[in-house]
């Protein structure tokens, strides 16, 4: 069973920027975002002639990447889709002239299935997903931090249910951290895997805990 990950965060809280110290040799960047990258020099470790980068966004070739990496990739030790929202966006977009509820089912059914595919992989497997957060505040002022989803389906659902490790990517005192347990937010990891509750934000630290958890 491959180690699955979810890290969460608002736009610029350094989601993507954690992914820098990852083995490009070893890392397979499927950027359904279609933004690139954010670090200096990305595009000579991630592009499609190293054959370890893809833009896309339709969940059926995400799906079939993640099958085909794990049986005959076998040199791809860790997998990043970034974002979970940019699949679920760019789907939603693709059928927005269609009427009726079918079409928010089957939205709901392919996230799923690429989240629940992922635990299926081979044992020497990371796969990370990104996503965007959004925070809700009541009349009272109580705010929440969860992962961003399209549609009431997916929110009944509820993605962090399908995560053991789940990060918030955030900003402290002008520094980029992860939160690793929940704090007004569905950040949650494992009793014992993490000291504090706030730790550097980078995603290497996190696999090189899970491995050795």
């Amino acid at each position: 069973m491959s180690k699955v990950i979810c890290i969460m965060g608002e736009s610029g809280s350094g989601k993507t920027t954690a992914m820098r110290n990852l083995n490009p040799a070893e890392t397979f960047y499927i950027d359904a975002d279609k933004k690139g990258l954010s670090w200096r020099g990305w595009r000579k470790q991630y592009n499609l002639e190293s054959k370890n980068y893809i833009c896309t966004d339709d969940p059926n070739t995400v799906f079939i990447l993640l099958n085909r990496i794990s049986k005959n990739q076998l040199h791809i030790k860790n997998v990043v889709v970034d974002t979970i929202n940019g699949i679920m966006v760019g789907d939603e977009m693709r059928r927005s002239k269609e009427k009726g509820y079918d079409k928010w089912t089957d939205l709901a059914a392919c996230i799923w299935g690429i989240v629940d595919v992922a635990y299926t992989l081979r044992d020497d497997l990371n796969i990370i997903f990104l996503a965007h957060a959004q925070t809700e505040r009541d009349d009272s002022g109580y705010q929440f931090t969860r992962i961003k989803t399209s549609g009431k389906k997916l929110d009944k659902i509820c993605l962090e249910s399908k995560f053991t490790v789940v990060l918030y990517a955030k900003t402290r005192d002008g520094r980029y951290v992860f939160e690793t347990s929940a704090n007004h937010s569905t950040a949650k990891t494992p009793m014992g895997m993490f000291e504090t509750n706030e730790i550097e934000n980078d995603v290497t630290i996190v696999l090189n805990a899970m491995e050795e958890f």
